[in-house]
């Protein structure tokens, strides 16, 4: 059945396309079931006819919903997570392509939450569940697994035995690669800025650091904040005003690399010939002119495929990805600015 609007039919676009009622059905439900020739014929039979498949109908022949839900964490007042907008965007993206939508809602953190979860399962709003943010002790993973609900994970699960799918980035291997960067540069005395202890992707970020400085022969100094640009700025602001300050800061967020650089302004040194400074995500802002920081860069949209074709897997509509079936860990890669493009010698 076709919207009002259009007045087509699956029977219309079949007719326009030369195929079988089923065919349709199949590029509309299973894409990957279907010739690629077939599927652009169908698909462009679709658009030039405007057929809109009505869900409604769909979901009580099938009992699904093709909805994935997504909860939206409440962010500190002024706030921005440049890293999850880019992320709800591929995961939107993605859901699209094999003809699901994502449903956005909010719970509370932890256990308190679950109820939220509770309900849209209770109202067969959704046919699985796409988490993030997921942190120490995390009680969704393990809820959801008992529950026997297909579910994803864009983070591991940090404490205990992992429950589910995950897909996650390398934050570790990252940081390695920040390390040997500004050591290649030929900096000796490497500081870190790190969050505070028991933050799951803090402490993996933190493990990099520290299995670089064995390796390299450096003495790890590592210092911890909140995350903010104030407090990476205050932090900063300390080891630099140290008798033997570090030539090198490797920050474990662009916001503390962001007040790492304005505390080597502030002291009239320069970012790059006199302290290098890296910081992690490559946000927008780090590629703005003044700013130029070298950042660790997430493959997030690799991330939001992976997640949607993992769930949708799970679920038996798309063939599982190829690799291991329930988690995967994907690389990051080092973006290279002016922040970190001189040596100390140089």
């Amino acid at each position: 059945m076709g919207t009002l609007e259009s007045g087509a039919t699956l029977e219309s676009v079949a007719a326009a396309a030369g195929v079988s009622r089923q065919t349709v059905s199949n590029v509309l439900n299973a894409p990957e079931r279907v010739a690629p020739q077939t599927r652009q014929r169908v698909q462009e039979a679709i658009e030039s006819l405007r057929y809109r498949p009505n869900r409604s109908a769909r979901s009580l022949r099938t009992r699904t919903s093709r909805l994935l839900g997504y909860c939206v964490q409440p962010a500190p007042e002024g706030a921005i997570n440049p890293v999850l907008d880019r992320f709800v965007h591929a995961l939107t993206e993605s859901a699209a392509d094999h003809g699901f939508h994502v449903l956005l809602f909010t719970a509370p953190p932890g256990a308190a939450g679950l109820d939220r979860y509770a309900e849209l399962l209770a109202q067969r709003a959704v046919d699985g569940f796409v988490l993030s943010d997921t942190v120490v002790a995390d009680p969704r993973p393990v809820w959801l697994t008992e529950q026997g609900v297909p579910f994803v994970a864009f983070g591991r699960s940090w404490s205990g035995p992992d429950h589910g799918r995950w897909v996650d980035v390398d934050g570790a291997a990252g940081i390695v690669e920040a390390v040997e960067h500004v050591h290649a540069l030929g900096h000796r005395r490497v500081a870190f800025i790190g969050w505070p202890e028991g933050s799951g992707v803090g402490d993996d970020r933190l493990a990099g650091y520290l299995a670089a400085c064995s390796r390299l022969g450096l003495t790890p100094l590592v210092e911890r904040d909140e995350g903010g640009v104030e407090q990476g700025r205050a932090i900063a602001g300390a080891l630099l005003d140290d008798p033997e300050p570090p030539t090198a800061l490797v920050c474990v967020s662009d916001l503390s690399a962001y007040g790492a650089l304005r505390a080597v302004a502030e002291r009239g040194l320069r970012p790059g010939a006199d302290v290098a400074v890296v910081g992690f995500d490559d946000t927008p802002a780090a590629r703005l002119p003044g700013v130029e920081l070298t950042s660790v860069s997430q493959p997030i949209e690799e991330v939001g495929r992976d997640a949607v074709h993992m769930l949708l897997g799970a679920l038996g509509v798309v063939e599982p990805p190829p690799g291991p079936a329930d988690h995967r860990l994907l690389r990051p890669t080092l973006v290279v600015r002016a922040s970190t493009a001189i040596s100390p010698e140089g």
